[in-house]
C-alpha cells in the first residue's frame, strides 16, 4: 500500500481521470544537438542561454495541455518554473546526463549538488531517475546500477515522494551500434527490456511508476491488426504488463524520439497490455526546435500547430485506451481518537 505522500504525488502527475499525459523536457544532450543543428554550430558551441530559451518556449506552449512535466534542475527550472501552471504536476530529474562509459557497461550518478531532499523541498511532485541497464552487462556494473537505483528508492521513501524510474537498454562500448546519444538501441532484444523491468519492479527498489521503452523497435513495429506478427509483438508488451500488474506498479511509455505515428503505434500495443499513459518529449517538440531555432516566434508557432497536434493525438489515444490509475490510500482502522494519526505518521 502506498503512503499518503506517494499517492498524492502520483495523483499530481495524472489527470483527473487517472491517465498519465506527461511531457518530458529534462533532455540535455538531445536538446543541445537540436540547437546545434538548427544554428549550424557544434554541440560545444551551444550557449546556456540558448538551452534555457528553448526550454522556456516548450513550457510556455505545451504545459497547459499535459497533466505533468519533467524538468531538470540546471536548465528547465531556472528557465521556466514561473510558467508551470499550478495544476500541472512537476517531476524532477535526479540523474547526471554524463555517465561513466566502460567496456562492461554504463554507470549512472546523480547530478552534482542535487538530491531527493532538494526536490521535495522545492515542491517537486516526483523524482525521476534514468538508469541505463542491460541484464547482460558486467556484474560489477549492474551491481553499481542496482545500488544507485535502490539508494534513491530509500531516499524517496524517507521523503515520501513518488519514484519514477526510467530504464533504457544501450549498446556496449566498442560494439558496431555503439552511440552515446539518447536513441533507441538498434541491437536491443525484447528479453533485455523485459528482464530489466522484472529486476527493478522488485519491492526492494521502491519504484512507484516505471517509464519504459518499447520492447521492440518502434520503427519496425507492425500495425496492431490481429496478424500473426502483431500477436507476437503483443506478447512482448503483455510480458511487461504482467510484471507491473503483479507488482501493482503503473507504467508509461517513453517516446525515444520516435516519429509521432510510430509512437502512437507503440502506445496502441502498450495500452492493450495495461500501460497508463506516456512521458514523451522529442516526439512532440523536436521538429519545432530543429526547424526554427533561434527564431523564438517561429518555434512557438510550430509548437502551437504541429507540436500540440501531436500532443493532442496522444492525449486522445490515452483517454480512449490507457489504463487509469487510482490512488489507494491506507485504511486508518487503528485511528481511534484525536492525536492517534499525528503520533503514528
Amino acid at each position: 500500500m502506498r503512503t499518503i505522500g506517494k499517492n498524492r504525488g502520483l495523483a499530481r502527475l495524472a489527470d483527473a481521470d487517472g491517465h498519465f499525459r506527461m511531457v518530458a523536457l529534462d533532455q540535455r544532450p538531445p536538446l543541445f544537438d537540436a540547437i546545434a543543428k538548427a544554428k549550424g554550430i557544434t554541440r560545444d558551441e551551444v550557449e546556456y542561454s540558448d538551452v534555457t530559451a528553448a526550454k522556456r518556449l516548450l513550457v510556455e506552449n505545451l504545459a497547459p495541455h499535459c497533466s505533468s512535466m519533467l524538468f531538470d534542475p540546471n536548465f528547465a527550472v531556472p528557465a521556466a518554473i514561473d510558467l508551470l501552471p499550478p495544476r500541472c504536476g512537476l517531476i524532477m530529474t535526479l540523474e547526471e546526463h554524463r555517465v561513466e562509459e566502460t567496456a562492461g557497461g554504463r554507470k549512472s550518478r546523480a547530478i552534482t549538488n542535487w538530491s531527493v531532499e532538494k526536490i521535495r523541498a522545492m515542491g517537486g511532485d516526483a523524482v525521476k531517475v534514468l538508469a541505463w541497464y542491460r541484464p547482460d552487462a558486467d556484474p560489477a556494473v549492474n551491481e553499481h546500477q542496482k545500488r544507485f537505483v535502490r539508494e534513491i528508492g530509500v531516499e524517496c521513501a524517507r521523503h515520501d515522494i513518488p519514484y519514477v524510474l526510467e530504464l533504457l537498454v544501450y549498446p556496449f562500448l566498442g560494439s558496431a551500434n555503439h552511440t552515446a546519444d539518447y536513441v533507441e538501441s538498434p541491437g536491443k532484444l525484447p528479453g533485455l527490456v523485459i528482464d530489466s523491468v522484472r529486476e527493478f519492479a522488485k519491492p526492494e527498489y521502491g519504484v512507484d511508476l516505471l517509464k519504459l521503452e518499447s520492447p521492440l523497435a518502434a520503427s519496425s513495429l507492425p500495425a496492431r491488426d490481429g496478424s500473426a506478427e502483431a500477436k507476437a509483438a503483443q506478447k512482448e508488451f503483455d510480458a511487461i504488463g504482467d510484471i507491473c500488474r503483479e507488482r501493482s506498479i503503473p507504467w508509461v511509455l517513453l517516446s525515444g524520439g520516435a516519429a509521432p505515428e510510430k509512437f502512437e503505434r507503440v502506445l496502441d500495443f502498450a495500452y492493450a497490455a495495461g500501460a497508463g499513459g506516456f512521458l514523451a518529449g522529442r516526439t512532440i517538440w523536436l521538429d519545432a526546435v530543429l526547424r526554427n531555432f533561434p527564431d523564438r516566434a517561429a518555434v512557438s508557432a510550430s509548437l502551437r500547430k504541429d507540436g500540440l497536434g501531436v500532443l493532442e493525438r496522444l492525449n486522445e489515444l490515452t483517454t480512449a485506451k490507457a489504463a487509469p490509475w487510482k490512488a489507494r490510500f491506507p485504511v486508518f482502522t487503528d485511528i481511534k481518537q484525536e492525536g492517534d494519526f499525528a503520533r503514528a505518521y
